[in-house]
């Protein structure tokens, strides 16, 4: 899994409550195990024309945002379904950090073991850095993992909090199969034991 320590970039601003997992990838796109291409159905509802050219109007295709990788979205982001391929498509179009006043639990915890950095404000810093994010491609937020601060264009700072463990394994990379490989050694001598003590199991 990537790492995350410190991210500075553009914000691109998503003022919608209740953004849930069909609309960050509609079921159309997940058909695939793969963790590469679903950038591209990636908010496809709303970034498309129904003849798949471009939404000009959604916030992703306008020349200040395309290169985003911060959203500061509304409240309750990624409820519904429990697809694991919404963070995948988010991290595979480039998006690192998600800031909102609240997620769905499954997407949350979802989007630690992909590298993926979720951040729960108040509505009052909500609204702040709604604000840095309208302004576009001039102005950029800086997250930093290891101090737990939003750094806003200003030069105001806004703290944030994390669970210990889930911090940790974003620092370092740990999915659930790195947090394994760890403890490698203490599985092979478990593995050794067995087979000198039980070597019928």
């Amino acid at each position: 899994m990537k790492k995350f320590s410190r991210l500075t970039g553009v914000a691109a601003p998503l003022p919608i409550i209740n953004i849930d997992t069909d609309m960050i990838i509609p079921k159309d796109y997940l058909k695939t195990i793969k963790r590469t291409g679903l950038g591209e159905g990636l908010f496809a509802e709303m970034r498309y024309n129904e003849d798949r050219t471009p939404n000009e109007e959604f916030v992703l295709n306008k020349q200040a945002y395309k290169n985003a990788s911060i959203l500061v979205a509304g409240d309750n982001f990624g409820c519904g379904s429990s697809r694991e391929h919404a963070p995948w498509a988010l991290m595979d179009y480039g998006v690192r950090c998600i800031i909102s006043t609240s997620f769905a639990d499954i997407f949350y915890n979802n989007s630690f073991k992909n590298g993926l950095l979720p951040i729960v404000v108040t509505p009052e810093e909500l609204d702040l850095l709604m604000d840095d994010a309208s302004r576009g491609a001039n102005a950029t937020i800086t997250v930093d993992l290891v101090t737990q601060e939003i750094h806003r264009p200003d030069g105001d700072v806004i703290k944030f909090s994390i669970d210990p463990f889930k911090k940790h394994c974003l620092l370092n990379g740990l999915d659930d199969i790195g947090l394994t490989m760890e403890k490698s050694q203490h599985i092979a001598r478990h593995e050794d034991h067995l087979a000198n003590h039980r070597p019928w199991h």
